[in-house]
């Protein structure tokens, strides 16, 4: 290049900078031919900066700017100037200034992208991820990753700061019983043998736990071969974390201030501390969702006891036979009309699977209306349940009957869609941070007979309820704890257990005899008898977490170069068929579904 290093970025220049001569280095944003004069506005990943190319400052340079086109890379050397008052752009933090141009060099044509490098585009998401180095060139895709950058380097130091050690921990490791959506890498040394990439380095940081590590943390990928979400990779980043000698309160109080600390930092707000907590339990039976919004309000009210003494026989025979009869209050809902209470109706039986909606309107004349006659739900019991609700005039009662745990989802899944429906969520940005904890330590699986860890079987359980392990496993609660932002689950974690014994009866309960036992995780068990400190911890989502930071609608936004909702990179074209002698260097044969051929 004939002008060497660039001197200044494309973001930086301001009025002290007048009359300086600078070189700029960039790619060509637009170009604007006014009367002879020719206006570019060149972009690098700092900003904008309007350069001039005049006849008059140089024939050469303005000649040669009549070729520049969207996207050209060059290189220019000028003399910044003070822009004319009617030109001044208060929009850009160098809209003050702009660069007279005596020298340019192209460094790099560009034919016409697939769609223009601005963040108002209309292009498919495909479209962008299959030219992703052109979707990254948007200020937008620059600003969120520059946000992810942000968050990591805050969450270094804070950890640091705190007596963190940050370790790395294998890529290269064992898949164990619960890895079924493990991603397996072949042997090519130890044939008919293969490698997990980790979902979680969990084994990894507990056994740094028993080295003395005392406090670890780590920036780490993970892998998971699963179904995909807007919120969901197969490939994910998390913030890893453990300590020794932790309680759930050390914990909590932690992930609380690094939270405090990102949000102060990056979002410029102040969150408020300690955060609710709220059981499983109540969790359900409130909000329906184990990681609850918290921001709609509108928790669930149990009209049980009211439905009993009522003669409408559907609520009375629904709670004699075990069930529950509950509600939500819509504020404002009363002015909705019948016909969307019918679509509404109808939803609530093709989405939610329920048998039927009642819903009761509060007017503001203090009148009630319900949807059920009055000879068959009277009047007196329809108040009483308004009174319950705390329904003001103007609201609405949406009501359903069923099985419980059943009926709560169906009414946590109600209460946020009535919330989308009715914009009852807060018009500023409301960051409603809180922990669930005590989730059940086991559930039963119907598919496989078995009970299966909810979290994972390093869990440690309460210690309280220990001895119902075998006898009643339902009823234990386990040391664990989410997490949960704006109706995300942005981490979880526990205490972990530290003693072989109670990790070999978890290992039976969740059908591992000891053999399997021993071969699959022997090492942990021996290691525990080496003394093992207490010690606990948690993971979080770092993508989430940037997600949420940013105000991004799903993951990809905040993933330089993420996979799709059917796990391939379009860009690359990953996954890929390869050479068959790979295959048989690492003894591979595949055997496809009939359906299914090889190659593109």
């Amino acid at each position: 290049m004939r002008h060497g290093y660039r001197t200044h970025t494309c973001g930086e220049l301001r009025p002290e900078h007048i009359g300086q001569e600078v070189v700029l280095q960039g790619w060509v944003q637009t170009r604007r031919d006014l009367g002879g004069v020719i206006f570019v506005d060149l972009r690098d990943r700092y900003g904008i900066t309007q350069i001039v190319f005049s006849p008059q400052d140089s024939p050469e340079a303005h000649a040669l700017a009549d070729r520049l086109r969207s996207e050209y890379v060059i290189s220019v050397r000028g003399q910044v100037a003070a822009r004319p008052p009617e030109t001044i752009n208060p929009r850009i933090p160098t809209g003050q200034i702009e660069v007279r141009v005596r020298d340019l060099e192209i460094l790099s044509r560009a034919e016409t992208p697939p769609f223009e490098i601005e963040d108002e585009l209309r292009a498919s998401e495909d479209l962008r991820l299959r030219y992703r180095y052109l979707d990254l060139r948007r200020p937008r895709m620059q600003r969120m990753l520059g946000i992810r950058h942000e968050a990591a380097l805050i969450t270094r130091l804070y950890f640091s700061q705190r007596g963190f050690w940050e370790i790395e921990t294998p890529m290269l490791t064992k898949s164990t019983p619960e890895g079924a959506r493990d991603y397996l890498v072949p042997s090519r040394l130890h044939p008919g043998k293969f490698y997990a990439l980790p979902q979680s380095p969990q084994l990894y940081k507990q056994l740094l736990m028993l080295a003395g590590m005392d406090r670890y943390f780590q920036i780490v990928r993970c892998f998971r071969d699963e179904d995909l979400r807007a919120d969901r990779q197969p490939e994910f980043t998390q913030i890893d974390v453990e300590m020794s000698f932790a309680t759930r309160e050390l914990i909590w109080e932690l992930i609380e201030g690094l939270m405090a600390e990102l949000w102060s930092r990056i979002r410029g707000q102040e969150l408020a501390r300690p955060f609710p907590r709220l059981t499983y339990e109540e969790a359900i039976r409130r909000y329906g969702s184990d990681k609850p919004d918290l921001r709609p309000g509108m928790p669930i009210v149990d009209l049980s006891a009211i439905a009993l003494e009522s003669p409408f026989r559907l609520f009375r025979q629904t709670v004699e036979s075990g069930g529950k009869v509950a509600g939500i209050a819509v504020p404002g809902g009363a002015a909705l009309g019948r016909a969307y209470m019918d679509r509404l109706t109808e939803y609530v039986r093709r989405e939610l699977g329920a048998g039927g909606l009642v819903y009761i309107r509060h007017l503001s004349d203090g009148g009630v209306q319900c949807s059920v006659k009055t000879e068959v739900l009277p009047e007196d019991f329809v108040r009483r349940m308004v009174q319950a609700m705390a329904l003001h005039p103007g609201d609405l009662g949406l009501l359903l009957a069923g099985p419980v745990p059943h009926l709560y989802r169906q009414l946590g899944a109600l209460r946020l869609h009535m919330a989308q429906a009715c914009e009852l969520y807060p018009r500023q940005e409301t960051y409603a941070f809180l922990w669930v904890v005590d989730f059940p330590l086991l559930e039963w699986d119907e598919e496989e007979r078995r009970w299966v860890a909810v979290h994972h079987p390093f869990t440690a359980p309460h210690p309280e309820d220990e001895p119902l392990l075998e006898s009643d496993p339902v009823r234990v609660r386990a040391q664990a704890y989410d997490l949960v932002l704006n109706g995300y689950e942005l981490g979880g974690g526990s205490i972990r257990i530290h003693s072989p014994e109670l990790q070999r009866r978890l290992f039976r309960l969740l059908g591992i005899p000891d053999e399997e036992a021993e071969r699959k995780f022997g090492f942990l068990l021996q290691a525990f008898r080496y003394g093992a400190p207490p010690h606990g911890g948690i993971a979080l989502g770092f993508d989430r977490l940037v997600m949420l930071l940013t105000g991004a609608s799903n993951l990809r936004e905040v993933i330089a170069f993420p996979k799709t909702q059917s796990a391939q990179e379009l860009m690359i074209g990953s996954p890929d068929v390869v050479d068959p002698r790979q295959l048989e260097e690492l003894h591979i044969r595949t055997v496809l579904p009939r359906t299914q051929t090889v190659g593109p």
